[in-house]
């Protein structure tokens, strides 16, 4: 019995030191934590539920619900303004007013859009729908109607802040955000005004010394420095004309959308 209670010493020592051993001179590193800081610039989506990163994909959700007036609220809310007539509204070029019969209505949209956006090998076209996500969480539709067609005189139903909801009540941007470039405390025409789901930023009509953007795309974009981008970035620029927004597709790969 002596003999063999020290044989299973023995072995139980052996395999420790073979334990230690191995684990000593193994090479594998040691596991990362990914990073889920956010940029600041992120922050400007003031509109957003929330904005989260897992360090590929910045998710941003929003419930649509902007927080200036149109004709478009239920004329029991506070931000319900009836629509007055301007020649800064698109719908001068069709004729009066004409507004649809939905309200705005609450929304559960998540946009998934890169961290660090890259040019794309092949270039998607927009959906019809949400294709991004202004600051006030606001999405951006394209420059197409209902069936793929011009907006046309759809423009007619555009409210003071250059916006309109669909069927189920989804308020939404086609053309430039008004109340973002023109109404809002700082607004600015050259400013940042959110992003499409590639990733890639949308500016308006101006640039950051009030000149009109040059050497655009058929994306409707270009690069170089911005405020919000020291190092220089692509970027998107609205027009008041079309594409508006964007133009032939995303220049960058597209994430994804769910509502």
């Amino acid at each position: 019995m002596k003999s063999k209670k020290h044989f299973f010493t023995v072995n139980i020592l052996a395999i420790a030191l073979t334990i230690f051993s191995c684990s000593k001179d193994d090479d594998t590193p040691p596991p990362t934590t990914q990073s889920t800081a956010i940029p600041s610039v992120y922050s400007k989506i003031y509109g957003a539920t929330s904005i989260t990163s897992d360090g590929t994909f910045i998710t941003i959700k929003t419930s649509d619900q902007p927080n200036h007036k149109s004709a478009y609220w239920a004329n029991t809310n506070s931000l319900y303004e009836a629509f007055t007539p301007s020649a800064t509204n698109p719908s001068f070029t069709g004729g009066a007013f004409i507004r649809a019969p939905n309200n705005i209505t609450a929304q559960t949209i998540t946009l998934k859009i890169p961290l660090n956006p890259k040019v794309a090998t092949t270039h998607s076209a927009t959906p019809m729908g949400v294709m991004g996500v202004a600051l006030d969480g606001v999405p951006f539709f394209n420059q197409y109607a209902a069936g793929g067609v011009s907006l046309g005189g759809e423009v007619n139903g555009f409210d003071q802040a250059w916006g309109h909801p669909q069927a189920s009540g989804m308020y939404h941007y086609h053309v430039e955000p008004y109340y973002l470039t023109t109404v809002k405390s700082g607004a600015t025409k050259w400013g940042l005004l959110g992003f499409l789901l590639d990733g890639f930023p949308v500016y308006g009509p101006k640039e950051e010394n009030n000149t009109d953007p040059s050497n655009l795309d058929v994306y409707h974009g270009h690069t170089h420095v911005t405020i919000d981008f020291p190092s220089g970035i692509y970027h998107y620029h609205i027009s008041n004309t079309a594409p508006y927004i964007n133009g032939n597709g995303f220049y960058g790969t597209p994430g994804t959308v769910t509502q």
